[in-house]
Order: structure tokens, then sequence, then C-alpha cells
């Protein structure tokens, strides 16, 4: 079958995010090695790689960075299992609100998660404050972090636990029952050992992105539980100390990398399941289903409900009774949001055209491979490039703009620098998406437009295209919430009149008085709207799935 893209565009298609790849990742981490390398702290004096580990402050910022990372795992899938399991097993009212809504969650950025945290467990909050009174300071406690993570990530353990519970065959279940098993001795022979690797794919993820993360560990962390990406912000932004910032960031690119390898490995057994009969669902059956659904309601409204609705009132209670009405009008806040969306709006132009190209690269380099046979080279470099595409997932956004830092200084303050970081970390999840999507297409829709003489491009352009458009929008969705959200790009690489809502929301928390918490409230649910435009994207119109 000939690819869906014209062939003088072959090899240009992995070209063009090779090129992107290596000038604004490779090229980056390669620089922050170098100084690692050769970090010194004073002249002639070499930074030892080892000496982090017998530093107690920075040995205690890599255990805590690992074990709530670790924490949060464990949490997620305590949690996250039994809701999955009452959502793919069990019909009742509210289910299908309940999936549309699931990821919700994952869309909302990082600062605006963080601010729903403090707005509900926070001095002020409306669970926070009562406990406060009563002699329960969450504010030093490694609480705040662990529930902003969990309500970040709960929602890819339980999606990732839907979709393999959906994969698991009738047939294999009712054959343990009907050899005697109890339905829980049937869960553990049959359904776990089919869910298990989902399950270790998401939390893959989601280690990835506690350990890595930024926002929620600098506004929840405090100075206890702050993680190793804020001591390395810290390190560049206020004690100037690149040489030790460097040797951090080579170690966690280390850990990241390997957690990484193991998410891109079980990804690629995951890639293409088999054709099964799902398990039906079916009413709630006695006090003990309902009881479960009931506490289904009950941790996605505690966990993932919360936060969003406490910004919500919060917000509301400063309009109406506060001092955040004024936040709306002043031009500081019309220029970040212009910024924001003008940032956001370009860098989801390059991300969408990179992801496009990488997933079409991919698809080519399958369809080469599959020609050639499964062991030929062309099919090892398909395995390859896939994984390419979970590489800005490996780099945290702190390591990305360090990195950029250190190699284009001349360039820091450049929009096209800035605009390039953001498409970095947006474009994996349109490649995903859209390889993913590829994947399932059959082959015969292209053989047979071949056959009737459409050219390669118009293949792609009334065929292919078609048919992956609701991925794409997905892709696209997810890359726009990404980039309205980012935090940690713009902290350094941003010029002052730059400044996004983001930077200015922690401007604002960072100066003292009410009135400035009002307003960081008030710009906290204003971009969170903009996360739900981007969810709605997401969750809107439905796409018909491609039929063999």
């Amino acid at each position: 079958m000939k690819i869906v893209s014209p062939q003088p565009m072959r090899w240009l298609l992995p070209a063009v995010p090779l090129a992107f790849l290596a000038l604004v990742l490779a090229a980056p981490v390669a620089r922050l090695l170098a100084e690692g390398l050769g970090a010194t702290t004073t002249p002639g004096e070499a930074v030892s790689w080892w000496a982090l580990w017998q530093d107690d402050h920075l040995r205690w910022r890599l255990f805590w960075s690992f074990a709530q990372a670790a924490i949060t795992c464990a949490l997620a899938l305590v949690l996250g299992l039994p809701l999955a399991w009452v959502l793919a097993r069990l019909e009742f009212a509210g289910r299908a609100t309940v999936l549309r809504l699931l990821m919700l969650p994952f869309v909302v950025p990082t600062l605006v998660a963080a601010m729903g945290v403090l707005a509900l467990w926070g001095p002020r909050g409306w669970l926070g404050e009562p406990l406060a009174n009563a002699g329960f300071d969450l504010e030093d406690s490694p609480f705040l972090l662990l529930y902003g993570n969990l309500f970040f990530n709960l929602c890819l353990v339980v999606r990732a636990g839907v979709d393999a519970l959906e994969q698991v065959s009738a047939t294999r279940v009712a054959a343990a029952r009907s050899l005697g098993s109890t339905p829980w001795r049937a869960f553990w022979r049959v359904e776990w050992p089919a869910v298990a690797p989902w399950l270790a794919s998401a939390l893959c993820l989601v280690f990835l992105y506690c350990f890595s993360g930024f926002g929620l560990a600098l506004m929840l962390g405090g100075q206890r539980y702050a993680t190793v990406e804020v001591e390395i912000y810290t390190l560049v932004a206020h004690e100037l100390e690149l040489g030790q910032a460097g040797v951090l960031a080579v170690w966690m690119l280390l850990l990241t990398g390997a957690v990484a390898l193991a998410y891109a490995w079980m990804e690629k057994r995951l890639a293409a399941p088999g054709r099964t009969t799902p398990v039906a669902r079916q009413r709630p059956r006695g006090p003990g289903q309902w009881a479960a659904v009931a506490g289904a309601w009950a941790v996605l409204g505690l966990v993932c409900a919360a936060p969003l609705l406490a910004i919500v009132g919060q917000a509301a209670r400063a309009l109406l009774w506060g001092q955040g009405g004024a936040v709306l009008l002043e031009p500081e806040t019309a220029q970040a949001l212009w910024n924001t969306l003008r940032f956001s709006a370009m860098a989801l132009g390059l991300a969408t055209a990179l992801g496009l190209c990488h997933a079409l690269a991919v698809r080519a380099l399958d369809v080469a491979g599959a020609a050639h046979g499964a062991s030929s080279a062309r099919g090892g470099l398909a395995l390859a490039w896939r994984a390419a595409a979970f590489l800005p997932f490996v780099v945290s956004p702190v390591t990305v703009a360090f990195g950029l830092l250190l190699l284009y200084p001349q360039w820091t303050a450049s929009l096209g620098l800035l605009v390039s970081a953001y498409a970095l970390l947006a474009y994996p999840f349109v490649a995903k998406s859209l390889s993913t999507a590829l994947d399932s297409l059959p082959a015969s829709y292209a053989q047979a437009a071949a056959t009737l003489g459409a050219s390669p491009m118009r293949v792609f352009w009334r065929v292919t295209l078609p048919l992956v458009s609701g991925a794409l929008r997905r892709g696209m969705a997810f890359a726009a919430a990404t980039a309205l959200g980012e935090f940690a790009v713009s902290l350094f690489l941003s010029r002052p009149e730059w400044t996004t809502l983001t930077t200015l929301m922690y401007q604002r928390l960072g100066r003292p008085g009410a009135g400035n918490l009002d307003a960081a409230l008030v710009l906290a649910c204003l971009l969170m709207a903009l996360a739900l435009l981007a969810f709605a994207g997401i969750e809107g119109k439905k796409d018909k799935p491609p039929h063999a």
C-alpha cells in the first residue's frame, strides 16, 4: 500500500520534527550535560556528581521528589481501580456524564489546580480554615501537595482502568464463573492480569508528571516539601548557582528517562489490543454495589470536583464582597490575557504541524517496515521514531527552559524561542493522538482510493484526514490546554511585558494583602474558563470509529 503522503514528502515528514527536537530539546539538554560535567563552585574546584547525595538538604529534596511521586501513584491506584471498575461494570444515572468530565482536572493548568487546592484546604479555604481553627494546620504538611497531585492525575488511572476493563473478554470471565470462581477470585485471576499493564502504563505517566512537576510543588510544597524542580529554579533564578543546578537537572533527567523508557515499552505492548467481547454493564444489584456507586461519586466529588468548585466559589466571593473585581479592569490583566492567547495560538499552530508530520512519518515507516518484514531496519526505525514522541515528556519544563537559557542566551527574551518551548511541551499530545488513530485505520480504505486513481495527497486529504479529524481535534485541545497553562517556561524565558495569566497570578500571590489573594483567585477562575474551552474541544462532537 502506498503511504498517505506524497512521495517527495516521505523523507521531509520526519525531518521537520527531528530538526525541531534537535534544536529545542537535544541541543539544550547536551548543553545542560556539559554544564553539569564542568560545574564548579569556586574557580578550579569542580562540583562533585555525588556531592548532592552527601548534602542533607539536596538529598532530602531528591528523596521527597521520588517519595511524593511514588505515594501519589499508590493512592491513585488504590482509589482509581475501584472507580474504574464501577464505571466499567455498572450502569447508573450520570455514568456518561462522569466519563465525559473525567479528564477535566487534567486539562486544568497546574497553577489553577494549586489555587483550587488552596481555596479548599488552604488557611482561608472552605475546609482548611475550620481545620486550622481546630488545631490541624495543613499548610506545613505534605498533604496539600499530595492532594494536588491526586487531583491532577487520578483521572489518568481511572481512564486507563476503564479502557482496560472494556478489553477484558466476557467469555473468559463467564468461563471462570462457570467453573465456580467467586466474583472476587474471577477478578484477580482473569481481569487483573489483563488490566495490570494498562494501569502500569498510566502509573508511569503519573510518576513522570509528579516527579518532574513544578507548578504544584512551587505553590503547595512550601519550604520543606518543595521538590528538586523547585530547587533547580531557586538555584538559577535566585542564587545564580548554575553549576549545581546543572548537576541536579542531569540527575533528574537520568531518573525520568528510566521511567519514560518503561512507559514507552508498555505503550508499545498496548498499541494493538486484540478484539474481544467486553463484559456487559449491568444495573447495580444489592446494597454492596449501590454503596460502590455512592463511594465512587463521593471520591470523584472530593478529589476531582471540590477544588474546581472551591475556585469558583472563592472567586465569586472575591468579586462580590472582596477586592477581586478591580483586577479585571486593569490594563495589566488585559495584556496578560492577550499574551496568553497569542502565545498559545502560535504554539498550537506549530505543535499541530509538528505532531501531524510526526504521526504521518510513523505511519509511513510502519507501512515500509511491514512491506519489508517485521524485523527489518525500517520496522526498528518506526519503533524508535514512535518512541521519540515521548522525549518532551522525559525532560521537565524547568530543564527545558534551563537548557534553552544556557544554549541560546542571546535569544532568551525572543518570541520565537518562547513559542518553540511552548510547542515542544504541547506537540506530543497531537503526535500521540494522531498516531493512535492512524494505527486503527484499516489499510483497505487508502488502498481502495488508490486503485480508483487518487494520488497519495488526495488520499490523505479526502480519506485519511477526515477519518482522523476527531483524534486531531482532541490532540490539539490537549496541546492548547498545555500551552494555556504553561508556567515554568514563562518564568525563565519571558520578558516583563510578556506576562501571561499564570505569571501574573503568581506575582499577585507573592504580594501581601487580601486584595492580591482575591485578584489571584479571579485570575485563576479566568484561566480555568479558558481551559474549559479546550476541554469542550476534547469532549465535543463524538466521532464514530472506523470499522474494518
